[in-house]
């Protein structure tokens, strides 16, 4: 007889507001009846064929057996009769003296023991993307829903919440990231409304409010990366902090550290997460527009930072606009030091829409800069972040040429209409 296996009820497509008892219903799965003096054993070699369902135990007790002997309940979907174990499933099954005669178990299923693809794919309409991916930030599920699962984000909501340990909250993006302070609407779609959440990324502690501040899980490999090319007794410039990712694991590995961001939340938080992991004595921070921050603490500092022989870093993470503060650096100093190894490192990073992402970052860099950089600077691809999108590093030792000028170029500061439009078209492609 074939078994009865979980079928969502029809009823439930279209439902935008959470019932979760429709969904209870009794299946049919296959068991074995295995010796306990052999359970654990027997379980074991079955791993990849015994049931994997939320809540459900993979061994129960049969009403009609005596304490000898229990059932190894197995998926209905891989084991559908003796013939379906492996030949390694097979000897062990004989080697333990176990029939591989099957049995039928009637198995209660709720909501409860359903996986979210499972609900979310009997509610949304068929043919549509289910989407249960998102990103977490402490006990924050952060999801980008599509126009076309908007009438049922309560219900996904509570779905992701339901079926996701730690997560008591969350939230929609409701529009792009704000160029200026790089944060975003939010809409509350399940749980609480508490935005303040603690974080732990590469052995650092960070908390914050998630409303008001920009932060992305995604990138944590690259706050490493970039990280572990800083040595101790470096100085950072870290011009777009944030609540300081790159600013305070560098203060950590025994970098000097300035960071700034013009976000006055960005900036709080940043404080408070230099004191949370005790690095405050090692990071000066600022609260400033980054431009003014390259042309005011950065360039009081760099004159004696360029006489030692220390690295210098320089950071500059605003994909949306950084490429274009690099114009803040030309003619930043008018005195060249004695030493080229001292010269600062910058590692800013864009967005590129472009065919070659790679070109495209050099080209408006080297815009910005005045300067051309195609064979003095290396591209890293940090991340796809949408279709035909990609996140782009570029690192480069600033040219003499450019940090360096005159006082008659120092006191011209104004870059001719044509290059400087030139320079924001190409920005304006990402």
């Amino acid at each position: 007889m074939e078994r009865k296996l979980y079928q969502p009820p029809p009823h439930v497509r279209g439902m935008t507001s959470l019932d979760k008892e429709v969904f209870t219903q009794t299946i049919s799965v296959p068991a074995l009846r295995v010796p306990t003096g052999v359970l654990n054993k027997v379980v074991k070699s079955l791993k990849k064929s015994t049931i994997q369902r939320p809540g459900i135990p993979r061994v129960v007790q049969n009403a009609e057996d005596s304490g000898d002997f229990r059932l190894v309940l197995l998926d209905p979907y891989r084991v559908k009769s003796s013939d379906s174990f492996s030949e390694a499933e097979a000897e062990a099954l004989r080697s333990f003296s176990v029939s591989e005669e099957l049995q039928d178990f009637e198995l209660k299923l709720t909501y409860d023991n359903l996986k979210s693809e499972e609900v979310l794919e009997a509610v949304l309409p068929q043919g549509q993307d289910v989407t249960t991916s998102f990103s977490r930030v402490g006990h924050i599920a952060h999801m980008n829903l599509r126009d076309h699962q908007l009438p049922y984000k309560n219900l996904i909501g509570q779905v992701i919440m339901d079926k996701t340990p730690g997560i008591t909250c969350v939230v929609n993006k409701t529009n792009v990231i704000d160029s200026t302070y790089r944060n975003f609407k939010m809409e509350v779609l399940a749980g609480e409304e508490n935005m303040v959440t603690k974080v732990r990324e590469n052995g650092v502690t960070y908390e914050f409010d998630f409303s008001r501040v920009y932060w992305n899980s995604r990138l944590s490999t690259e706050h490493q990366r970039v990280v572990e090319l800083i040595k101790r007794g470096d100085t950072v410039f870290d011009v777009f902090a944030g609540v300081g990712p790159f600013a305070i694991p560098a203060a950590r590995s025994g970098a000097n550290v300035l960071a700034n961001d013009l976000n006055p939340e960005s900036y709080r938080w940043l404080q408070h997460n230099c004191k949370l992991n005790k690095v405050e004595s090692k990071v000066r921070t600022y609260n400033m527009d980054g431009r003014a921050f390259i042309q005011g603490p950065m360039k009081q500092e760099l004159p004696a930072l360029l006489k030692k022989k220390a690295g210098i870093h320089v950071v500059m993470n605003l994909p949306a606009l950084a490429l274009d503060f690099l114009d803040a650096l030309r003619g930043l100093l008018n005195q060249e030091p004695g030493c080229e190894e001292t010269l600062p490192t910058v590692h800013c990073y864009g967005f590129s829409k472009d065919d070659n992402p790679d070109t495209d970052v050099i080209k408006r860099a080297s815009c910005s800069l005045g300067f051309p950089l195609d064979d003095k600077c290396s591209v890293h691809n940090v991340r796809n972040v949408a279709p035909n999108k990609e996140m782009m590093c570029v690192t480069f030792t600033i040219p003499k040429e450019v940090l360096f000028s005159s006082d008659e170029e120092q006191t011209d500061s104004a870059e001719p209409a044509p290059k400087r439009q030139k320079c924001e078209g190409a920005a304006d492609s990402t």
